[in-house]
């Protein structure tokens, strides 16, 4: 028997019992067995302690028959309160309508009176595993079955028709009303979802803190039909503000629909409500042109290509000429990452870039390009700029290893130059300045790249100790054909060379546009007009 209940010896328990002496023996059986013990004399009494101590509180244990409240009127009002609290009845056999009662309500175990303490203990054991079991189930916020429960009833069907439903910017609300406030939100959100998507049609889920999922019990309802259902719910919700305290709070919500037999339709409506946020659709239904699966299956090849090219070497410099826009003689070289196939075929980071990024790979790619730039700096002598990203600077790992490699080529440090990509957003200038002191500190200059794109901010040249802006190539490729790029290009170059710093066109592709930029006065030059990336070995 101890084996069997030695989960009880942590919990705490809430004890109703109207009978004094019955009450007395029972209770220092159950001191000896459990950690701490709330005692009541009448269901009163005991909803009291229960709204006093929930927090506390783990398991119950009532009498049926007691004054002022009975046990199964606690029950109820307790039920209210906290759905999945495991809760024995102590009942005489004579009593049997009061049992089929309590098990109408919920009731998880009961025991008959004599209570039977051996019997008693065995059942508060079970009743808690089976509640641990159920909580793996069940989201403890919103009371919905969770994504654990999504993935079981997924694994049983092999054709569903469902959305995923994301609150848009669900953290901004956390930040501006507290967490507190959000969780009420949540709560109302999953009522209103309840509302709309009734448990005789569908089921619902709260799958991550701001994401739902509708799943429909039958296969066979029409996706138009669905996606109208979805549809009207998004327009209830933007259009009615979730009310909270007398705070009036503002919700936008993003649906994926998808519809497959092939158990594709999680995976399928995840994509798709991303897709929709990204082309700010408020609701889209999946079709075969969003190429999901040969997505996948390309991001997880492109990721062991990687992963493996890290390793084998198959990652190489390629270095683009910066020219002196007055006299086209090559002043520096950019340095950019190519990945080299087994059959020689140069691949653009186009391709596999932003997948580094998110798979959490690009450290070992800044890495590469810093061997590859100090190699064509210490044999050829060429001055090489290399591209560095907040994301970077901010890493105290890449930081660490930037900072080792040059003093190990410090004798070279002095023709190397950072350019900080100014189209990612920049949160904390301090470790930008810290940045640019250290590197200084070797010879080596930085400029903002890709200025006048995404973030641009004229304030944030000002504060920054760089040495030249290299403007953004959008603002370049169509300037011999827009006027008002030409106007934007010359307030850039004029305001920066106000303040010191060179500049530098990029995607400068004819002679066109060369002309117009040499007129503005834009001190280098980059594109292929002057020539492509080149290979280490191309560059004499």
């Amino acid at each position: 028997m101890i084996n069997n209940v030695s989960i009880l010896k942590n919990i705490t328990i809430l004890y109703a019992e109207d009978e004094v002496a019955l009450r007395e023996i029972t209770l220092n059986i159950l001191r000896g067995f459990t950690k701490k013990q709330f005692v009541a004399e009448n269901g009163a009494q005991g909803l009291d302690l229960f709204k006093q101590n929930e927090s506390e509180i783990d398991l119950i244990i009532t009498d049926v028959n007691m004054p002022i409240m009975n046990g199964l009127e606690m029950i109820r009002e307790i039920k209210k309160i906290n759905p999945h609290i495991p809760i024995i009845v102590a009942t005489a056999f004579s009593n049997t309508e009061y049992l089929l009662e309590a098990i109408d309500i919920g009731v998880d175990k009961y025991v008959l009176k004599p209570i039977d303490m051996k019997k008693l203990l065995q059942l508060m054991s079970q009743s808690l595993l089976y509640h641990e079991l159920k909580d793996l189930y069940t989201d403890n916020l919103t009371h919905l079955p969770n994504r654990n429960k999504l993935k079981k009833d997924l694994e049983n069907s092999s054709e569903d028709l469902m959305a995923i439903i994301n609150i848009d910017k669900f953290s901004t609300i956390n930040d501006l009303f507290g967490e507190h406030n959000g969780d009420k939100v949540l709560i109302e959100f999953a009522d209103a979802l309840k509302e709309y998507f009734s448990n005789q049609e569908f089921i619902i889920y709260r799958i991550e803190a701001d994401k739902f999922a509708v799943i429909s019990k039958s296969f066979d309802r029409d996706v138009n039909n669905f996606y109208d259902l979805c549809k009207n719910f998004e327009e209830f919700i933007e259009q009615e503000p979730v009310y909270i305290d007398e705070h009036e709070i503002d919700l936008n919500i993003t649906i994926g629909i998808a519809k497959s037999d092939a158990n594709n339709a999680y995976k399928y409506a995840q994509r798709v409500v991303t897709y929709a946020r990204k082309k700010f659709e408020p609701i889209l239904i999946y079709n075969d042109s969003f190429n999901i699966q040969e997505s996948f299956e390309e991001n997880i090849k492109w990721i062991k290509k990687i992963k493996n090219g890290v390793k084998n070497g198959d990652f190489k410099g390629y270095f683009q000429p910066i020219v002196d826009t007055k006299t086209k003689e090559i002043y520096k070289y950019e340095a950019l990452v190519r990945y080299i196939e087994e059959d020689g075929t140069v691949v653009s980071p186009y391709t596999f870039l932003n997948i580094a990024k998110k798979a959490k790979l690009y450290p070992h790619i800044i890495r590469i390009m810093l061997d590859e730039a100090f190699n064509l700096i210490k044999t050829k002598n060429k001055r090489v700029a290399v591209n560095i990203s907040f994301e970077d600077i901010a890493s105290a790992v890449t930081m660490e290893h930037i900072n080792k490699v040059l003093k190990e080529n410090a004798e070279y440090t002095n023709l190397l130059e950072f350019e900080i990509l100014e189209s990612e957003e920049i949160s904390n200038f301090e470790e930008v300045f810290k940045f640019i002191n250290t590197v200084n500190e070797f010879g080596c200059k930085v400029g903002v790249d890709d200025f006048g794109a995404g973030y641009s901010n004229f304030n944030m040249l000002v504060n920054l100790n760089i040495s030249y802006v290299k403007i953004d190539g959008s603002l370049i490729r169509s300037i011999d054909k827009s006027e008002n790029q030409k106007i934007i290009v010359k307030t850039i170059d004029e305001f920066a060379k106000k303040f010191g710093f060179k500049t530098v066109a990029e995607f400068v592709s004819s002679e066109e546009i060369y002309e117009v930029i040499k007129e503005i006065g834009v001190d280098f030059s980059q594109g292929y007009y002057f020539d492509a990336p080149l290979s280490y070995d191309q560059i004499k």
